[in-house]
């Protein structure tokens, strides 16, 4: 959190929670119109779980979460489902990207020691865990699209439900032990 620019802050925000709110104003009159349709917005398990140094990510999607929630509530009355897709582990150039980005904005900082630890998890999970297809998200919301009630939320893509289901139950300590032991191991 310390290290991360405004402006860095400003764009993730923009990226995950700003840009989809307004896309979804311009959608919600011809929805309320027809009382009828479905907001799909996509979250992460990173909605629901948090790690060292990826304060800013994590809180735009928890807000993505918490936006979607509020939404459902207000449309209720008029037809419209609003459903949450929460992906997991997905085979893209995140993890890279997220890599990058932190070795640039932590360079020099009291952090480097989190950062090389977190920089090496990212580039392990790229390289040696079994992430699923970015295919599995556009089918899960393809099944939210068609099911005649749907859920409010669709966890998808490698370790999403799994993760959320010990975050479900978890207390926040134990979820900070769980995420700190993932952090010694990477090495």
């Amino acid at each position: 959190v310390e290290d991360v620019p405004l402006k860095e802050v400003r764009y993730q925000f923009e990226v995950n929670l700003f840009g989809m709110g307004r896309l979804i104003q311009l959608a919600l009159p011809h929805m309320r119109r027809q009382r009828s349709g479905r907001i799909v917005n996509v979250s992460s398990m990173g909605g629901k779980i948090h790690e060292a140094l990826g304060g800013w990510y994590h809180a735009a999607k928890y807000a993505v979460e918490g936006l979607s929630d509020c939404l459902r509530l207000e449309l209720t009355e008029y037809g419209i489902d609003v459903i949450v897709i929460q992906p997991g582990g997905i085979h893209t150039e995140w993890g890279d990207i997220a890599a990058e980005k932190l070795l640039k904005v932590s360079k020099g900082s009291v952090y480097m020691g989190q950062v090389d630890k977190q920089v090496n998890m990212l580039r392990y999970s790229e390289s040696r865990l079994p992430l699923s297809d970015p295919s599995v998200v556009a089918r899960t919301i393809s099944s939210a699209l068609k099911a005649r009630r749907p859920r409010t939320r669709y966890a998808t893509g490698y370790g999403a439900k799994p993760i959320l289901f010990i975050r479900k139950w978890a207390s926040d300590r134990t979820m900070d032990w769980v995420m700190r032991s993932l952090l010694r191991q990477a090495r």
